[in-house]
């Protein structure tokens, strides 16, 4: 059965979404940067105490959160662990495996840009809602 087109509605939601996830985005490369680090560095540091369960991670775990390939990855990390913001370790359990931990310092930078787009967020928490998305149900198409 065909689908009929978006309505405006539809349109106008999906572009307010963009509108404030690049906002948000934008805010997010530029304390980054102003704190001396990549976009990208903070968002492996991120994924990595963000990952569901534990305080580590696995570069096929951080590849699949960043979007990345394997090796880009492992470009990252080594300018991270140049850095002394992450550290690698051989699994206890399973030796073939390396862990990806912060370093003390990646938490404490990691904390303080955490803390900045928290408050960003919440600064944001009126206009940037999901719940918009509630607009592509099909009823809604015209």
């Amino acid at each position: 059965m065909p689908r009929s087109p978006l309505s405006k509605k539809q349109f106008e939601a999906l572009s307010e979404f963009r509108y404030q996830l690049r906002r948000f985005l934008r805010f997010s490369e530029e304390a980054v940067k102003a704190d001396g680090m990549t976009p990208l560095q903070y968002l492996l540091l991120l994924h990595i105490r963000g990952f569901p369960g534990r305080d580590w991670a696995t570069v096929g775990e951080l590849a699949e959160r960043l979007q990345m390939q394997h090796h880009g990855v492992v470009a990252l990390l080594t300018r991270c662990e140049e850095a002394d913001l992450v550290q690698r370790k051989k699994s206890a359990t399973d030796r073939r495996e390396v862990e990806i931990r912060l370093t003390p310092l990646g938490k404490r930078q990691l904390e303080r840009l955490a803390e900045l787009h928290q408050a960003e967020l919440q600064s944001l928490q009126a206009t940037f809602q999901v719940a918009d998305i509630t607009a592509f149900n099909d009823k809604d198409r015209e």
